[in-house]
């Protein structure tokens, strides 16, 4: 800060009062008059606006005593004519004579040099017109911006690119900070919406008619036609009409100028009738500013004290920076009052690093450090009150709070609020103050972001798509890959270029609302097919413009060059030999694997011991001698099989497990006989390659087509090594290759996409695609990367697609009916075990917790018994229990009860003896 003061104030030469020496100039609290100054360009035209608002502001604040309480504003104004250098000169006369404040400056490059004078000086800044973002209250903490930061005018601007649909925009700037860093704002800003700025046009702050024409024409033959302008006001228009004299404003362009075109319509609202055709149709931002009482009496009283005023022939307009200046009058007004009434008085002291420079003809001695300016900054940040402008208050980051801009048209001989814009809320139909109207998205935004309808120009109100071809008079270069193979999809035939996807190209190219100047390139020497990398790569250092061909879109690809929508799927298969399958007498056997033939005979078995078991001991018929109780088990077993089991279950926990059972019977039944009648009713074919899995884990050579990206895939995706691969060039080779078989140096299947393969296979019944696709993948035109007309074709492609004419181009050119592409059901469609396991472990947890259930339930009536022997070994009770649950449920109820009446019995004879013998004695 230090090295930037020293700079500045040695290119000053200072003439002014002699030093105050080492002492300070004290204002007891509430003095009579406060010293203010305001530095601007007074003939701009936010200056001349400014001049008279300012004026304005201070006499009102001296006319209400309410205000500050008796003390009263004195304004001194400096003229720095455009100059920074002027400028800075000024703020130090400023600085010298005891000022507290200072409104402005007006230019973002003076406020940059002068804000380091005051942050040493202790001399808060309030500037009405400095927008650079870069403006920041950490960097400079005593400017105070009492206007918009440049910011949210960019966030605004972004916002609007990415509302229509465009993606890359031209900006046309003032190359000084207030044009760069609000440039570079604004591709942040895009850059979050995935748009940017195409190109850059910086221009001299005093920029000539010659230099303005210069960047023009370069901009014309640019591809964007989005411009944003960001320019000074002084020459703003004349850029404007420079562009209709090249023919710019016609139809096709977009101008979004930022709010220095807005400002000059305020100040001067006879432009529109004036400049009518420099200007239609230009899109502009204005800062907004709520109606109110208060600004409302202030327009009035404008319009009354500046109706005799002519500046160059036109009106004295109010624009938004002069309401701003206004408020920056009355808001520094509010601070002091709050400074005063915290006892705070006024005092200036000599700055002790401009003691140590003291001497010379600089007499920088006369600059004095405002004693009380950190507290003076505190209290203007501090202030919540109600201007023109409506709520002035400052948000932590030192910004005015609620940021809010109008979208304005130019339109015929006036303009049209198009809309309104808010930091918080985006576009809005009303002011963001009020209740929004609710309307129906029309795709570009959703819920209340709106915006009512544009003219553009050239008087039109279809929106303009955003670019154009380069006017160079150069046509598109297609790249068209000349095949050796698959000429159904592209083939080339001297100059004539025909195929499906040639067809497919032509017909989105017609479905564009604007014509595509172009030619057909071919790509390869026609002996072999061409890498489709290499074509592409063509694309990325500009030999073509675009590539049209069977281009597979793969991840590696994208990052290469943008991509259309795919207009036909195409996933990688395996084709294999494949033969027919003769019926059999053991054709019943098919449906189901080994694994789940043996699995579900196990489980029959394996139910019906566990029925035998929980129903022996209540049910005769699972009782008998040990053959009799085997052949029940067998028989009861199979014939749930078919619902037929004569046995009836009578316990709780058998009816469980086979209510259980014969709902997985009746699955396996459903399942069985849907296999069993696709089997005896389609021709089944077989191939020893039954998919990529059992293609990738064996050894056998592998065929794939050469060029394709097929090859890539198999040794980085499915790790086949690279020796097991044969390149192949046409259907002839694949056909030949598959005959042989690797025992005779060909192939054990190819490895290609669907597309081809399906029109190989509809000549050729011999092969067919075993297995699933294994890939999803799609082809599609591919175009230099953020070309904007890769989107327009995706949408054409889209077209095609809901009209039904991508269908027809693909049965004019692949379909074929020799044969079919997929072949007959194959034979590997049997029902595996994998598709069981649910159903075999839920009949396994029902027999396994029946089988608990019941022998808890035995112990339990085991150690109940009145007979039960606790005292024995081990084994004397396990051969007890075991006998115990053999027994019928009614022998083992008998048992105790008879057990019981023997035992009354003998207690009664024993009885008698003993009443017997007690007689004899007597």
């Amino acid at each position: 800060m230090n090295k930037a003061l020293l700079v500045m104030l040695f290119m000053v030469f200072y003439n002014g009062a002699s030093s105050n020496g080492l002492g300070a100039n004290v204002t007891t609290a509430r003095p009579e008059v406060v010293n203010i100054g305001a530095i601007f360009t007074f003939d701009s035209v936010i200056g001349k606006i400014a001049k008279v608002a300012i004026a304005l502001a201070v006499e009102d604040v001296n006319s209400d005593p309410e205000i500050l309480n008796g003390t009263k504003l004195t304004l001194k104004m400096q003229n720095t004519k455009s100059s920074d250098f002027l400028g800075i000169i000024e703020a130090l006369q400023f600085l010298e004579n005891d000022t507290v404040a200072i409104i402005g400056p007006q230019f973002s490059a003076t406020a940059h040099v002068i804000s380091h004078i005051a942050d040493e000086l202790k001399v808060p800044l309030l500037s009405f017109a400095a927008t650079d973002p870069t403006l920041s209250p950490t960097q400079f903490p005593f400017l105070v911006r009492t206007t918009r930061s440049d910011l949210f005018q960019m966030t605004a601007v972004a916002d609007l690119v990415f509302y229509y649909e465009w993606r890359d925009v031209i900006a046309i700037y003032v190359n000084d900070d207030f044009g760069r860093n609000a440039i570079a704002a604004l591709g942040d800003k895009l850059a979050e919406k995935r748009c940017k700025i195409s190109y850059k046009v910086p221009l001299n702050p005093k920029a000539t008619k010659d230099e303005i024409t210069n960047a023009l024409v370069s901009v014309s033959s640019m591809e964007s036609r989005i411009l944003i302008l960001h320019i000074y006001t002084s020459w703003g228009l004349q850029l404007l009409t420079e562009a209709r004299n090249l023919n710019m404003m016609a139809s096709g362009y977009v101008w979004i100028a930022t709010d220095w075109f807005s400002t000059i319509i305020d100040t001067d609202p006879s432009l529109p009738f004036i400049s009518t055709d420099d200007i239609q149709g230009v899109l502009t931002l204005k800062m907004y500013t709520p109606e109110s009482e208060l600004k409302k009496k202030f327009k009035s009283r404008w319009s009354n004290l500046t109706s005799s005023r002519r500046v160059n022939g036109s009106s004295f307009g109010l624009n938004t920076y002069g309401l701003y200046a206004y408020d920056s009058v009355r808001h520094l007004a509010v601070a002091l009052d709050s400074f005063f009434a915290r006892g705070e008085n006024i005092s200036f002291s000599n700055d002790s690093n401009l003691n140590e420079l003291g001497g010379g003809k600089l007499n920088l001695d006369a600059l004095n450090m405002f004693n009380g300016g950190s507290q003076l900054l505190q209290s203007i940040l501090e202030v919540n009150t109600t201007g023109l402008t409506g709520p002035v208050k400052f948000n932590p980051d030192g910004n005015l709070i609620n940021p809010a801009f109008e979208v304005i048209n130019v339109i015929g001989t006036g303009t049209r609020t198009i809309g309104y814009w808010s930091n918080s809320s985006g576009f809005l139909l009303d002011p963001p103050e009020k209740p929004q109207r609710k309307l129906q998205s029309n795709g570009s935004s959703t819920g209340t972001e709106r915006l009512y309808s544009v003219i553009w120009p050239g008087q039109t109100t279809q929106k303009p798509r955003g670019w154009v071809f380069p006017d160079n008079g150069r046509k598109l270069r297609i790249g068209v890959p000349n095949r050796v193979s698959y000429r159904e999809f592209v083939g080339i035939k001297g100059t004539e270029f025909t195929g499906y996807c040639i067809e497919v190209f032509q017909a989105a190219l017609n479905e564009l609302p604007y014509g595509v100047p172009y030619k057909f390139v071919p790509f390869g020497d026609g002996k072999k097919n061409p890498e489709n990398h290499e074509l592409l790569h063509m694309i990325q250092i500009g030999e073509f413009d675009s590539v049209v061909g069977d281009i597979t879109i793969t991840t590696g690809r994208t990052k290469m060059v943008d991509f259309t929508q795919p207009y036909i799927e195409s996933g990688l298969v395996v084709v294999a030999p494949i033969r027919k399958l003769n019926s059999s007498a053991w054709a019943f056997l098919r449906p189901f694997t080994p694994m789940m033939w043996g699995v579900t005979g196990i489980f029959f078995l394996v139910v019906g011991t566990v029925v035998w078991i929980l129903e022996r001991r209540t049910n005769e018929d699972f009782r008998g001698p040990p053959r009799k109780q085997f052949v029940t088990i067998i028989w009861f077993s199979f014939s749930t099989l078919f619902f037929s089991q004569k046995e009836k279950t009578g316990s709780t926990l058998g009816r469980f497990v086979l209510i259980i059972w014969l709902f997985v019977v009746l699955i396996l039944n459903s399942s069985y006989i849907a296999s069993l009648t696709s089997i005896l009713t389609v021709e089944q074919l077989s191939s020893p390659v039954k998919g990529i899995e059992s293609l990738a884990t064996g050894g056998d050579p592998i065929g794939f087509l050469e060029g394709s990206f097929a090859e890539n895939y198999l040794t980085d995706e499915l790790n086949v090594h690279r020796s097991r691969l044969v390149p192949l060039n046409s259907p002839e080779e694949y056909e030949k290759a598959l005959q042989d078989g690797p025992s005779a140096g060909g192939v054990a299947a190819v490895i290609d996409e669907r597309a081809y393969m399906e029109l190989f296979l509809s000549s050729r019944c011999g092969y067919s695609i075993v297995g699933q696709e294994f890939t999803k993948m799609g082809w599609g035109f591919a175009f230099p990367r953020d070309s904007p007309l890769a989107i327009d074709m995706s949408t054409a492609v889209l077209k095609l697609s809901e009209k039904g004419d991508l269908q027809k181009i693909h049965d004019k050119w692949l379909m074929k009916s020799a044969c079919s592409a997929e072949g007959a059901k194959q034979a590997v469609d049997r029902l595996q075990i994998k598709s069981f396991w649910g159903l075999f472990l839920l009949s396994g947890i029902a027999c396994f917790l029946a089988l608990v259930l019941h022998v808890i339930r035995m112990m339990h009536k085991y150690y109940k018994r009145p007979d039960s022997d606790c005292e024995s070994s081990q084994s004397r009770r396990l051969q007890s229990f075991v006998s115990f649950v053999n027994k019928r449920e009614q022998e083992a109820k008998s048992r105790p009860k008879r057990m019981r009446t023997e035992k009354a019995s003998s207690k009664i004879v024993h009885e008698d003896s003993s009443i017997n013998g007690l007689d004899e004695s007597v």
